[in-house]
């Protein structure tokens, strides 16, 4: 059976675990995809490169000439010389001019590239199921967004770049050391299994660490964003010592991944090709001497060695730039294995165009649902909404109000054949459709750090008269225009400079705006006071005839003009009628629940 445990994100050392070469394959699949568009500007990037490296190649050419032809027979005429030099030097300077280029052209398909996953990205998380966010962590799904997608840019940047570049530059250098001499040559590739070697014992070291960091830092961020979001229960709790040290763990584990990863590139990178550089020069110059004394490889001009040994720089400096690009690419595999992991998650299926909500008639048969298996939550559920009807949900908590709400909104799928609405299952309609004709107030209001016109309008283009009337109806009009820039004014992150009733008031009109014709309220007045509850009351019965209202009440004053009150109990609808029909009953919970409410009124007044 499925467990909570069992879909939560994963941890460090999942991650770990998550970096096997599937994974890989599969980021780099997603990085491929990315770059799909811009693959004409790769293609046409090479033959830049390559001319680059053949002027590259050209100045030792150019060098050994000088000392051959120059400089052992002393021959000091001034234009030749002028003309072997000016050479060599516009040679360097053409090539480096290439490769500036180059990088500026790769950069720009990097940021296309990572905007184009970042968008992806994001529009994949706003298609995710609602079951995914009851078990996701914020901070991390925000991380994948922000700092994975943006690690994905080194791949191109960097590692793109720097690869191809070297590869070119170091197939150009080969060719023209076996130009000169082939058997140098041979010695100077000894160096490229080498480098092999240090490379592939630097991945096996690094990549472990590599993903307990980015695992780590994702943590961070979420921790982060957590307690920020929760400081005020934080504080009331006296839990800052608890949470720093929680922190202070991960950041720990954190250091010690980072360290790993240093550790691995301090040993194995620069370090040992530098070793291999100065035993390769060491080894070509070994050869020569033997030649010069005539040993078995015969004769050799001075000017090849020069040559061999600028070749020989120009050699390692690639494979330097290549092995150490190892580290940016790992955590760019990484990161894109994390992003991927992302979008491998099933996104609620898009319904095509089709029928909407009409008139707003709402009909359940026999439902039975739970959100994992063998748990059920509603239990053979049946109601018969006709349009236009104000229905009051009430029931102590998790005893499957607000659950059925959610099947209202297709937040979770209903069994077959258990829900309708004007005669059609929801996930048969198309999706702007019901989404414009089903409208929402929760219990705790989003809003958004912009303008009431704006929170209202939700990014729909609506006029000032639309948003205007929305707010009317919902008994907000008065409370905007005290504001002191009336509907412009921002209402700061999350609503902050509103009260909790007028933060309603604000959800009531957004939903209202969108001229709904069912309205669900999810306990919209269970945390405001008794004024605001009289607003929202008014508008809703205003809305009578003209708009399905299903509203969840915890507080039953909400509800009592209802046409009709049902009564949920450990997921069984118990009782339904109206509010005086449900009060004669003897002992009836719906009663009860009235008297307690109006015992702990009498209580605190």
């Amino acid at each position: 059976m499925t467990t909570e445990a069992d879909t939560a994100l994963p941890t460090p050392k999942d991650s770990v675990r998550r970096a096997a070469p599937a994974e890989r394959r599969a980021a780099l699949a997603l990085l491929i995809r990315a770059a799909r568009s811009e693959i004409g500007l790769l293609r046409a990037a090479v033959p830049w490169l390559v001319l680059a490296a053949l002027l590259e190649a050209l100045g030792p050419m150019l060098g050994k000439a000088f000392i051959d032809r120059h400089l052992l027979p002393r021959d000091g005429q001034l234009l030749p010389i002028a003309g072997l030099l000016g050479g060599a030097w516009l040679a360097s300077c053409a090539a480096s001019w290439l490769r500036y280029l180059q990088l500026l052209n790769l950069a720009g398909l990097a940021m296309r590239s990572v905007q184009r996953i970042r968008e992806r990205v994001y529009g994949h998380v706003l298609r995710l199921p609602m079951a995914y966010f009851d078990r996701a962590i914020i901070g991390q799904i925000v991380s994948r967004v922000t700092n994975d997608t943006e690690a994905v840019k080194t791949l191109y940047v960097q590692v793109m770049f720097v690869l191809l570049d070297s590869l070119i530059m170091l197939v150009g250098m080969v060719a023209a050391m076996a130009w000169l001499d082939w058997r140098l040559m041979l010695i100077v590739a000894l160096l490229i299994p080498a480098v092999a070697g240090i490379v592939w014992i630097y991945q096996r070291l690094s990549a472990p660490a590599v993903a307990r960091s980015r695992a780590a830092r994702s943590e961070i961020n979420a921790q982060a964003a957590e307690s920020i979001a929760g400081m005020a229960a934080i504080q009331a709790s006296v839990a800052e010592g608890r949470f720093r040290e929680r922190f202070a763990a991960v950041n720990q584990a954190h250091y010690r991944a980072r360290q790993d990863e240093l550790r691995a590139n301090a040993w194995l990178l620069r370090p040992a090709l530098d070793f291999l550089n100065v035993a390769m020069i060491g080894a070509v110059i070994a050869a020569f001497g033997l030649r010069q004394h005539g040993g078995a490889l015969g004769a050799a001009e001075v000017g090849v060695l020069y040559a061999f040994v600028s070749y020989i720089a120009r050699v390692v400096e690639p494979l330097i730039q290549i092995t150490m690009q190892f580290s940016q690419l790992q955590q760019a595999v990484v990161a894109a294995a994390r992003v991927n992991t992302l979008l491998d998650e099933a996104e609620v299926p898009s319904a095509a165009a089709g029928s909407g909500v009409s008139e707003g008639r709402i009909c359940v048969r026999a439902l039975n649902f739970g959100y994992l298996p063998g748990r059920t939550v509603l239990h053979d559920v049946s109601l018969d909404i006709e349009p236009g009807r104000f229905i009051g949900i009430v029931g102590h908590t998790g005893s499957g109000k607000s659950t059925l709400l959610s099947l209202l909104l297709r937040f979770y799928e209903a069994p077959p054949g258990s829900l309708f609405i004007d005669g059609v299952a929801p996930a048969e309609m198309g999706d702007e459709a019901f989404r414009r004709a089903v409208g929402l107030v929760p219990q705790d209001p989003f809003l958004l750090a912009a303008s009431a016109r704006e929170n209202i309008a939700m990014g729909r283009p609506l006029d000032a008269s639309a948003i205007e009337i929305a707010a009317r109806a919902a008994g907000a009009h008065a409370l905007i225009e005290r504001l002191p820039q009336g509907y412009e004014t921002p209402l700061g992150e999350g609503g902050a400079r509103l009260a909790v009733g007028e933060k309603q008031l604000i959800a009531l009109a957004r939903a209202l705006a969108g001229r709904p014709r069912i309205l669900l309220l999810d306990e919209a007045t269970s945390h405001i006071d008794s004024e605001t509850e009289g607003v929202v009351q008014r508008a809703l019965l205003a809305l009578h005839g003209q708009v399905t209202v299903l509203a969840v009440a915890h507080r039953l004053s909400t509800i009592r003009e209802a046409d009709e009150i049902v009564v949920f109990h450990h997921g069984r609808i118990v009782e339904r009628g109206t509010h005086a029909q449900l009060m004669d009953i003897a002992d009836g919970r719906y009663q009860r629940l009235v008297l307690l409410q109006q015992l702990e009124s009498d209580e605190n007044p």
